[in-house]
């Protein structure tokens, strides 16, 4: 380990010391030093991209040691108000863990099917073999946990392209599940809070005009990247057949974790944040199917680690240490940018601080917090949860160079939404402070 970050430093100390210079400058110019620290921390797993949650734990380690050592926390300095903090975040914290690790097992589950071997029998046997795949993930993502389409989408890309996928459909694969979610109120975190705060879901809604967009944007470009690289399956294997107990078995988890949603966060959302009812309802499912098929235990040590990456840096506890209290005046430039800035930010604080700003059209708001976090692996859960699946995805260069189709196909789709729609502001519409809802990683920062 010693001797690679050596090597490593070695090979990028360009990139590593402009990074420094820069997070000096911020110190300086009186950046908030928690946002220096967490940008060098992301800098270190764009650097060392093998060893990312080492990196990951360290830099929450020192977010945490500055802030207890100079400016406490929001409830009160010290121990305590770490206490606090975490206390306030356990439940988004055991969801979202309970998803990532019982979704691995969904996805396994799914493979062993044999679903995927006999789709080739109605994928197209070119490019658009890989095109229509990112369609259906992006229509299973409308309904389903982003997460969970996009493990789905790669199980699939494993079996119709022989276990190598490119890494810029990889990244197709990411933002084909965000998109899918960001128009529909049941399909990703920030849509739901947007729902349960009183936004119209129709106001939602209109993020398809962007996702579609960049759909085709994106779609052409990754699936022909994907069909040079490793070409489509054109039939499937002779004799395969459906274990149609798994897809039930698949069926009941994503059932338990929709009806849950949907009935916790409509029915009785003022104990949605007591308890973490989605987490446990996929696992209640997950321990009833292995009365009947034995689930991959062995995958879990795996997802593991990728899951306490992802708690520890990219969506959740580093991000809910950082002190943002509130956002640009709202505007389409606003929006535009929030999309960037989730891309290493997480998404929902940012969403909570729009919801009780007001002032955004929320179809804009909807697809820039989703989309947005595609652009880099870690910048969404989709993307944290897929990497485990193809570790080589865990690198942000090669994400950035071989995935660039993503982030083109986020500018243009948001200008598509505002050429056929424009900007057409909400007024505030807030009673009373959003709610912590059950969906993946959803807290409001209501302080």
């Amino acid at each position: 380990m010693k001797s690679f970050i050596v090597r490593q430093l070695a090979h990028e100390r360009g990139l590593f010391a402009g990074a420094a210079v820069v997070a000096a400058a911020c110190a300086v110019l009186g950046v908030p030093f928690e946002f220096v620290l967490f940008g060098l921390t992301l800098t270190g797993v764009a650097l060392f991209h093998h060893h990312t949650l080492q990196v990951a734990l360290i830099g929450l380690a020192a977010i945490v040691l500055y802030k207890l050592a100079f400016t406490g926390f929001k409830a009160r300095p010290g121990m305590g108000g770490l206490a606090l903090h975490m206390l306030h975040e356990w439940v988004i914290l055991t969801n979202l863990f309970g998803l990532l690790l019982g979704f691995a097992l969904l996805s396994n589950y799914f493979e062993e099917s044999q679903v995927p071997a006999v789709l080739p029998r109605y994928l197209p046997d070119d490019w658009k073999g890989g095109f229509v795949l990112l369609w259906m993930i992006f229509v299973l993502s409308s309904f389903l946990d982003n997460i969970a389409a996009a493990l789905i989408g790669g199980v699939v890309a494993r079996r119709v392209f022989r276990g190598k996928v490119h890494i810029g459909y990889l990244a197709a694969i990411v933002a084909a599940s965000n998109a899918g979610g960001s128009g529909s109120v049941v399909g990703d975190t920030t849509t739901t809070m947007m729902w349960i705060n009183g936004v119209d879901p129709l106001d939602v809604l209109e993020a398809f005009v962007a996702a579609g967009a960049a759909m085709l944007i994106l779609g052409v470009p990754a699936s022909q990247q994907q069909q040079r690289y490793s070409p489509i399956t054109k039939d499937a294997a002779e004799g395969v057949r459906v274990d149609w107990s798994r897809v039930a078995i698949v069926a009941v988890i994503l059932i338990a974790a929709i009806a849950v949603n949907v009935i916790v966060n409509v029915k009785f959302s003022d104990f949605s944040d007591r308890f973490p009812f989605i987490g446990a309802a996929v696992w209640v499912a997950i321990f009833i199917a292995a009365l009947w098929r034995r689930p991959a235990w062995s995958l879990l040590p795996g997802a593991f680690k990728g899951s306490v990456f992802l708690l520890s840096l990219s969506l959740i506890v580093c991000a809910s240490l950082m002190p943002v209290e509130k956002l640009p005046a709202a505007s389409w430039q606003t929006a535009l940018g929030l999309g960037f800035v989730s891309a290493v930010f997480d998404n929902i604080p940012l969403t909570a601080l729009a919801l009780k700003q007001g002032g955004y059209d929320w179809g804009y708001l909807a697809y820039a917090v989703g989309f947005g976090g595609s652009m880099i692996w870690f910048g969404s859960s989709a993307g944290v949860a897929l990497s485990n699946m193809y570790p080589q995805a865990k690198s942000v260069g090669l994400w950035l160079k071989h995935g660039w189709h993503v982030a083109l196909a986020y500018v243009i789709g948001f200008f598509v939404l505002y050429a056929v729609l424009g900007w057409h502001p909400n007024a505030p519409h807030k009673a009373k402070p959003a709610a912590a809802l059950q969906t993946l990683g959803a807290a409001v920062y209501s302080a």
